[in-house]
């Protein structure tokens, strides 16, 4: 009899062990999905360094300031997550995407099928397309002004594919720089006889002072930029952008945006 109380006593004893570890386990594991399903971030988001008014320098507070980056930040606040932004450049944001580098970038990076390829967009946040710029009193007064003369154009970007597509139709060579103020001056310096740069880019910096140029003929190839990641990838930070981007849009805090950099009612 004592010999079975005591069997008895050592199975109880083993079964509320395991109870307990289980519990354990189980405590420590709703812990970690807990955990993880609060996460949001950080993210590595690349963007250009000299692209005004979406990303530029702010020279008072040495750091980027502009559309996207407020853009970026009010849409993060809203969908609570963390991210890291670093400047590098249009080219080198894409390869950064690319090659997982990145999360994402927030370029001014126009939404288009080809890249889609390589891609996913966000909903597009602001409309824009690509125009001819030369310096003030020149010449060359349309497209078909650029024949023999060589027209610069940024790596990586629409107008630079703009300006590839239609060399032959204009007789014109394309000449290639990394960001926007370096092709301004091989411009104003008379290196190259225009160049092609987005609409709202090059108004903002004949309006600020910064260039001596001006547009010449329409805009081509309107369409919208878009927030990207890598295809296939980062599909929870893509949603967390559009519904974000809706959010601000509804509460107001898109147009106040927009507005502080002269765009809007």
């Amino acid at each position: 009899m004592k010999k079975t109380l005591l069997v008895l006593s050592l199975c109880l004893v083993a079964v509320m062990m395991c109870l307990t570890f289980a519990a354990c386990g189980s405590s420590g594991d709703d812990a970690a999905a807990d955990a993880d399903a609060g996460a949001a971030g950080p993210y590595t988001i690349y963007s250009d360094n000299a692209f005004a008014p979406f990303e530029f320098l702010d020279e008072e507070t040495n750091e980027y300031v502009g559309i996207d980056m407020e853009l970026l930040a009010a849409i993060a606040e809203d969908q609570g997550f963390e991210y890291e932004v670093k400047n590098e450049g249009f080219d080198a944001s894409m390869g950064a995407v690319q090659s997982g580098q990145a999360d994402a970038m927030i370029a001014g990076m126009t939404i288009t099928e080809e890249r889609a390829e390589t891609f996913d967009f966000s909903e597009g946040y602001f409309e824009d397309g690509q125009i001819l710029v030369a310096p003030e009193n020149s010449d060359v007064a349309a497209w078909e002004d650029l024949s023999g003369k060589k027209l610069a154009a940024k790596t990586g970007t629409m107008g630079a594919d703009y300006a590839a597509a239609n060399a032959d139709k204009y007789g014109y060579t394309v000449e290639y720089y990394e960001d926007s103020p370096t092709m301004y001056t091989a411009v104003t310096n008379g290196a190259n006889a225009a160049c092609v740069e987005d609409y709202n880019v090059i108004c903002w910096a004949i309006e600020q002072g910064e260039v001596q140029l001006a547009t010449v003929g329409d805009i081509v190839n309107p369409a919208y930029y878009g927030f990207a990641v890598k295809k296939g990838q980062n599909a929870e930070l893509l949603d967390m952008f559009n519904a974000g981007l809706a959010n601000i849009k509804d509460s107001g805090k898109y147009d106040e945006i927009l507005a502080k950099y002269g765009y809007g009612e």
